[in-house]
This record gives C-alpha cells, structure tokens and sequence, in this order.
C-alpha cells in the first residue's frame, strides 16, 4: 500500500506545479500586454522626471532681463498679457523668482488656458505658448492618456495594473526552489550567453526593482480614471468632506480652474509684496478667490506645498499647509512627490531613471526570452492546466484582483469568456494560443 505521507507530497507538488504553471500563463500573457506600455511609458516618465529643469532651460532667454527702475504695475502686466489675445479671461499671476524673469500670467481664450511672457521692465509680450503645447504637458499627458483622451487613460490604466501582476507572479516564477548559491538568483552570470544570459538578466533585474516598481505603480493609482474615481468615491463616505489636489483627467484638471477665471482682476502691488514675503516654494502663482487671492506653491514636492488666501491690503486671511490635509491626502501626497522624483532631492532622481531605464532592459530581455523560445506557428503561452483545484484558486484571484483592481478583474473575465466562447472554437487560434 502507498504510505499516506507520501501520497500526500505528490498531490502537494503536483498543486504546487499546477499553480506555477498557471501563474506562469498569466505572467506570459501580461508580459506580452505590457511590453509595449512599460517600454513607452518608463521612457515618457523618465523625461518628465526633469520637468523642473527642461522648463528652466527653455525659460531661460527670458529669464536674463535687462533690470531697471522703471517696471510695470501688477495691473498693466495682465493688462498686457490679455491684450494679446482679445475677449481672454485672468487665471493666475506667476510670481517671478528674480527680478530678471519674465512675468508670466495664464489666460483663458476660447476656453484653452494660455502662458503669457511679459517683460515688465519694458511690458511687451516676448512669448505665448498654450499650456497643453508645451512639451512637458505633451509628455504628461502622453504618459497618463497616450494622447488619446480617455480611451487612452483606461489603456495606461489596465497596463499598470497588470504589470502590478506581472511583478507578483513573476517574483513567485523567480523564487528559488532548487538553485545552489545566488548566481542567478540575486546577480546575473554575465559569463554565460544565451537562454541563460537572458533569463538571468531579466530574473536579477525583476526582482531588485519589484519594490521600486511596485510602488511607482501603486503611487500612481490616484491618477488613474477608474480606480482614482473609485478611490475618491469611497472616501467620499467619510465624515470629512474630500478636497484632493491631483486629477484623473485633463478635462478634470481644466474644471479645477474655472472658479478662479475672472474677466479683469485688480491685483494690488501690496499683494506681489506680501506673497514675496511668504516664501512659498517656487513656482507660486497668484489667481482669484472671490474677494480675496490665493497664493498657491506648485513645486513638485508637495509636503513643500501651501496655499495662502490674502485680502486686498495684503492681509493674511486663512493658510493652509501640507500638514492641514488629512492623512490620505497625505500619504498619496508623499507618494506622488516621490513617484515625480523630487521628495528627497538628486537621489529621488537617479533613483527614478534607474528605475525607469531597468523596466526597458527588463522589458527588452522578456521579449528576447520569448522569441528565442517560440515555437514555430505558436504564440508559445504555457498550456493552460485545468483542474478543480486550479480552478478554485483561479476564481479566488479573480474576486481579489476585482475588488483591489476593478480593470484586471473585469479584463480577466472577458478574456475567460472569449477564450471559451470563441477562440477555442477556432482550430487556428486554438493551435497558435496553445489552448488544445
């Protein structure tokens, strides 16, 4: 008779090689999803990493000003500023950091918010430049939208979410089992060429970036159209009333503006003064809050950010700081700041591009791993297993996965059902997806 003990291993190894191989399925599958996005959007994020500095370099002929006694009134500058396009509306006065910049004031014209540079030493305009053509907010909204709106918010969205499983089961596919010391395991065998070259590669670099990975991921959730409207929602069940200072969507982030547009503002010099003397981290803007102005920071690192409402004498009205919010707002706060690379300084930023350009590499070497070992007329997914036991896990993930990531789970769900309902009806896609 067959010891118990012993039957008792084999069903468990036998589970453990089906869970593996299922895991692995899915890992192939959202490897070959994700490429294309991680690739773009680890390259896109990576540029707007420097959007700080990108933005000074660009600024700069205008920020050399000739300095003179003589310089225009807060007034004539906006007046300047509007002139320039007729029938536009004030949005915000910038702040300039020395007296050799540039002023530069937004306008709305036509419903699309335009950057003014005036001179005010000479009050002429010297650029104008619509806020969504500028490079960086091409870069912006290409690395949350594709350019393509919605759509292409829900795109980016699903892709996010599925490399997040594409990390979870590929740090179970990477765990050692059976491998003598950590060649491979924790550093590539460089020596070696080949599958093994690749597989290391694409194993070692996984897994030192899973955590950094996992949290730029994470950190950008807010951002995204479904889970940040579903995230918002949720808190709106809360007692506090929700106040959040990031947006799902451009047209979300145009909406956030219109409470401050004004036909003509009078903006007293005494108000400049007073918003100087705060302090507030660079770039600050000044826009219309009723009878008041505020006084707002938009530095990327937003613990630094505050926001000041001063009268019309230059009288501090009410402040409020990062401490002020409540502690979501918090917390997706430090995240974002970090995910922009400017919580902790240089290093936030190398950290950011390493992170970034590793995603590439680990990109590169997964499709290298993948055509290499193809094989001919196949896509080369690892056979589906389909067992009562498999199945109560799979269905257990789905419910998870539907829950913490609503576009996983329904995405996994209508593949489910197309596979069964189409594809494996078809003797093409049933032999090239391996579904036989």
């Amino acid at each position: 008779m067959n010891d118990p003990s012993q039957i008792k291993e084999k069903t468990v190894a036998s589970t453990q090689r089906q869970v593996y191989r299922t895991l692995w399925r899915w890992h192939f599958y959202a490897g070959v999803f994700c490429i294309p996005f991680v690739i773009t959007l680890a390259i896109s994020g990576a540029i707007f990493l420097f959007k700080p500095q990108f933005e000074r370099w660009v600024d700069h002929p205008f920020n050399q000003l000739q300095v003179s006694e003589q310089r225009a009134t807060p007034n004539q500058i906006i007046t300047t500023a509007q002139a320039a396009y007729p029938g536009s509306k004030f949005m915000a006065y910038h702040l300039p950091e020395t007296p050799r910049h540039s002023v530069v004031v937004s306008v709305s014209a036509a419903g699309e918010r335009i950057q003014v540079y005036v001179d005010p030493y000479r009050n002429q305009v010297l650029k104008s430049i619509p806020y969504a053509d500028q490079f960086m907010q091409q870069v912006r909204s290409f690395h949350g939208e594709l350019l393509a709106g919605r759509f292409g918010s829900v795109l980016v969205e699903l892709a996010a979410c599925w490399a997040l499983v594409l990390i979870v089961t590929g740090l179970y596919l990477w765990w050692p089992r059976s491998a003598k010391g950590m060649a491979g395991v924790l550093y590539p065998r460089l020596s070696k060429s080949g599958r093994v070259f690749w597989r290391d590669l694409h194993a070692v670099i996984g897994v030192w970036l899973s955590a950094f990975t996992l949290f730029l991921l994470v950190s950008g959730l807010p951002w995204a159209l479904v889970w940040g409207a579903a995230f918002k929602e949720v808190r709106q069940w809360g007692a506090e009333p929700v106040v959040q200072d990031w947006t799902q969507t451009q047209a979300q982030e145009r909406a956030s503006w219109r409470p401050s547009i004004v036909e003509r503002i009078d903006l007293p010099e005494v108000v400049i003064a007073e918003a100087q003397a705060l302090s507030l981290a660079s770039p600050v803007q000044i826009s219309a809050a009723g009878d008041d102005f505020k006084v707002s920071s938009q530095t990327q690192n937003r613990p630094q950010r505050a926001d000041v409402w001063l009268n019309r004498t230059g009288e501090v009205v009410k402040a409020r700081d990062f401490a002020d919010k409540s502690v979501v707002d918090r917390v997706v706060g430090v995240g974002i700041a970090a995910h922009e690379g400017y919580l902790f300084g240089w290093f936030n930023l190398i950290l950011g591009v390493v992170t970034t350009l590793g995603l590439v590499v680990l990109s590169v070497s997964g499709a290298v791993l993948w055509w290499r070992r193809r094989p001919s007329g196949k896509l080369g997914a690892p056979a589906p297993i389909h067992t009562p036991r498999v199945g109560r896990v799979l269905v257990g993930l789905v419910l998870l996965l539907g829950v913490l990531l609503p576009v996983v789970g329904l995405s996994l769900i209508a593949l489910v059902l197309l596979e069964f309902i189409l594809l494996r009806r078809w003797q093409t896609s049933r032999r090239w997806l391996g579904l036989a």
